[in-house]
């Protein structure tokens, strides 16, 4: 009993204190992103206030939070859109891949932690954070706009390729064989691609199969089958929030509009909560140590986003304004750097203080970048002479289902 009423305390006082955190957030035209993660890190080991009793549950519901977040994401795309986006966004894939995958290396070399560290935290800063964007877009009403397709094709092709890397990086962590290495690969690489081929072909029966009139009978359905297809994704050595991205992209039209309508209050509420448990599970005094390196490495990855989403945009038609729009979207790094981090420290003990630190800049940064390089686009089309610029920089209206 004592152990259920101090759940209960912990519980809604984290919760009340998100909800009055969002509040001033909204008042002072400010992502509540940062807020979130600066309350975990008082509440956490080392806070100010630290909760264990509701420690368990908390990082449950992060997990789900980290699901919705991206089954959302990928309601607002069908199957088609994302192959079109694949085929057209590879070279951004690449670009993205080689200017902030090669400083995490080189770093982890520098430092001299070898070869498979360095595999590990060029993943950390390679994959931005496909959660925190998605809410970052939502919340400053971005969706609509014309870069945003150029942002979720990069955030695409790194979640798609998370399919390929994690099992390859585990393998490597594990000192496996290159057989025992394939074979996880293709089992990861043959769900991805079961689900891609189900989602093209059948798409519209899965919809079909899924509809209902009821709103609690599609919630429950949809919930219910996101889960179940990320838990098995996860099981498979694919990323549970692939699972769920991919879901989101096989239901399309009246299933995907209502799905998202009845599924959008409770993303907000577990994706506050999973950055709330990513502060929660850092201690504080680690971060000091480790700070220098984090920043320089923040810094220069930053700039590589920022020019990774230039060059995507303007490969898309796309004006300076919309460019830096997309730049300074994708700058947040989250939940994979974390993932990949913790599988890192038995290798490396020393790659987790450094990755929390890079990630807890970046996550605090990017909502930031997002929002402020609007302002400085505004100052660069000004300076632009007449008649040079594109109207492809302008934003589309925001459709009314956007959250």
């Amino acid at each position: 009993m004592h152990d259920t009423t101090a759940l209960l305390i912990e519980l809604g006082a984290i919760i009340l204190a998100l909800g009055l955190l969002g509040r001033l957030a909204g008042r002072i035209g400010f992502s509540p992103i940062p807020l979130y993660l600066l309350a975990g890190l008082a509440f956490g080991h080392g806070g100010l206030l630290p909760m264990n009793a509701s420690e368990e549950f908390i990082a449950t519901g992060a997990e789900i939070g980290v699901i919705l977040l991206l089954l959302l994401l990928g309601l607002e795309y069908s199957a088609s859109e994302l192959v079109t986006n694949l085929k057209t966004q590879y070279p951004s894939g690449i670009v993205d891949l080689v200017l902030n995958a090669v400083p995490g290396a080189v770093a982890a070399l520098v430092l001299g932690w070898g070869p498979v560290a360095a595999v590990a935290l060029a993943g950390v800063t390679w994959i931005s954070s496909s959660g925190v964007i998605a809410k970052v877009l939502g919340d400053l009403g971005r969706l609509g706009n014309r870069e945003t397709p150029v942002i979720l094709g990069v955030l695409v092709i790194e979640d798609l390729a998370m399919a390929v890397y994690l099992p390859l990086l585990t393998a490597l962590l594990a000192g496996l064989s290159l057989a025992g290495g394939s074979l996880t690969l293709l089992i990861s690489l043959g769900t991805v691609s079961i689900v891609l081929y189900v989602a093209l072909r059948h798409g519209r029966l899965i919809s079909r199969a899924v509809s209902s009139d009821n709103p609690e009978m599609l919630l429950l359905v949809v919930l219910g089958l996101t889960l179940f297809v990320a838990g098995i994704a996860q099981e498979l050595q694919v990323s549970a929030a692939v699972g769920a991205f991919l879901v989101g992209i096989a239901l399309s039209g009246e299933v995907a509009e209502g799905a998202h309508n009845l599924l959008a209050p409770l993303r907000d509420l577990f994706a506050a909560v999973f950055f709330v448990f990513f502060g929660l599970s850092t201690d504080p005094t680690d971060i000091p140590p480790v700070l220098l390196p984090a920043l320089i490495l923040a810094v220069v990855t930053a700039l590589t986003k920022i020019a990774t989403g230039w060059y995507a945009a303007r490969r898309a038609g796309i004006g300076p304004r919309g460019r830096l729009r997309a730049g300074g979207a994708l700058v947040a790094r989250g939940e994979f750097s974390i993932v990949i981090a913790g599988l890192a420290v038995g290798v490396e003990p020393r790659i987790g203080p450094l990755a929390t630190a890079y990630v807890l800049i970046l996550v605090i940064v990017g909502p930031l970048t997002a929002r402020f390089t609007e302002p400085l686009g505004r100052r660069l089309l000004r300076r632009t002479p007449a008649g040079k610029s594109s109207p492809s920089s302008e934003a589309k209206p925001t459709p009314a289902t956007t959250p």
